[in-house]
């Protein structure tokens, strides 16, 4: 290795070992609720919580990112009772069992319902917080809950059962019905978690990660429009005469191609691995802003206007992303045009997200990379997850590229 990219990453690794520490105790300190358990992510920039409405995917995610350190650096008390007090919480307050097992979209303090929504993230982020805790305590009640939430989302991403909650889709389906990326996407992310703590029922697990790779692949990946789409129709094909259909999520895209990455590794197949790579390229070299730099929330697929008054903000968790899937990337392929990349995400990270004064990140930031104001480390959708997810992941790669 040249000298200098080792000393280069030796020093992003020594860095990014300090965010992590800082990051995992921000949220100890301010985020975990000692009164009624689980975790608030309503925090600005010195921890103050400025909501105590609770995000139920933040409480599974919560749970999962401790447990998953645990995995990681080897199991800490404050760590093991900060993902218990999630799942606790969850259990006793998120779960709506008037709609088969549904679980909210938020819920107040208490944990009293605020919020269900159609979109079943909340049970799939409920799953990989019960699956990476069982993988650490071995006790048998979390794998039995993580695996009946997996089949509750499999049945309804696959219209195998009608939605208990009877939301119903977005749009009226006689006149039209899509497919979203998010749903293929997240699982196969799930399918990993689940599949590396449950060896028991690794066929189930393969079949499943081949149907959503083959269909993030033949209906959702684009290279003719130089993009993968956020929502097709029903049967897998472009709809680029709205808005709705040329959506781009650039951030999406990164965090589809390290999940693909995983799966390529996993099932050694060069191919994929090849896919992967290329909906990384396309999704960074068109979300990346040419002015300010940064990535962009949201692009249309053909260059017209936005309907999203967001689309060019910059938001923490599409940058984490492209940390861990251009480290990946590099880490697999030896080639340096990801390396570059992984170097530019780092620069600007280090310059626009991170707060060394209060730690943590911050979320939400302007196209020209200032924070929103006044600025926040925490809301409905920012919690102990992508940041910590992003260091300890990129941490252990680098390591793995560094070899020692």
């Amino acid at each position: 290795m040249d000298p200098e990219v080792k000393k280069r990453l030796e020093a992003e690794r020594n860095w990014i070992k300090d965010q992590l520490e800082t990051c995992v105790a921000f949220w100890l300190e301010h985020g975990i609720d000692s009164v009624n358990g689980g975790v608030y992510t309503c925090l600005d920039r010195q921890g103050n919580v400025y909501s105590t409405d609770k995000s139920v995917w933040m409480q599974g995610r919560c749970a999962w990112m401790f447990s998953y350190l645990c995995r990681l650096y080897g199991v800490r008390p404050e760590w093991m009772e900060a993902a218990k007090s999630c799942l606790d919480f969850l259990e006793d307050h998120c779960i709506n069992h008037d709609a088969g097992g549904r679980l909210y979209f938020t819920v107040t303090a208490e944990g009293a319902p605020l919020r269900q929504r159609r979109y079943n993230f909340s049970e799939g982020f409920y799953c990989i917080a019960n699956a990476e805790y069982y993988g650490i305590s071995g006790q048998s009640v979390y794998l039995e809950r993580a695996r009946r939430a997996y089949k509750l989302i499999y049945d309804l991403n696959n219209a195998l059962i009608e939605d208990p909650t009877h939301m119903g889709p977005k749009t009226i389906p006689e006149t039209r019905s899509t497919k979203a990326l998010g749903d293929p996407m997240i699982f196969l992310n799930i399918i990993g978690i689940m599949r590396r703590v449950d060896p028991a029922n690794t066929a189930e697990y393969d079949a499943h990660a081949k149907e959503c790779t083959d269909r993030i692949i033949n209906e959702h990946f684009r290279p003719e429009l130089g993009c993968t789409l956020e929502s097709v129709s029903a049967d897998g094909q472009p709809e680029l005469h709205y808005t709705a259909g040329r959506v781009v999520n650039p951030g999406h895209g990164i965090e589809c191609s390290w999940f693909m990455m995983d799966e390529a590794n996993y099932r050694s197949d060069a191919k994929l691995h090849e896919v992967a790579e290329q909906i990384f390229r396309l999704a960074i070299e068109a979300g990346w802003d040419k002015e300010y730099d940064g990535i962009l929330y949201f692009i249309d697929a053909l260059g017209k206007p936005t309907e999203a008054y967001e689309h060019d903000m910059k938001l923490w968790w599409p940058h984490n992303e492209a940390m861990i899937a251009s480290s990946k990337a590099y880490r697999d392929t030896q080639d340096t045009y990801y390396l570059e990349w992984f170097f530019r995400v780092m620069d600007y990270v280090r310059e626009h997200f991170a707060d060394p004064e209060y730690g943590e990140w911050y979320g939400y930031l302007r196209r020209d990379g200032l924070p929103t104001m006044p600025p926040t480390k925490g809301s409905t959708f920012k919690g102990p997850f992508h940041v910590p997810r992003a260091l300890c992941m990129t941490e252990r790669i680098i390591t793995e590229i560094l070899g020692d």
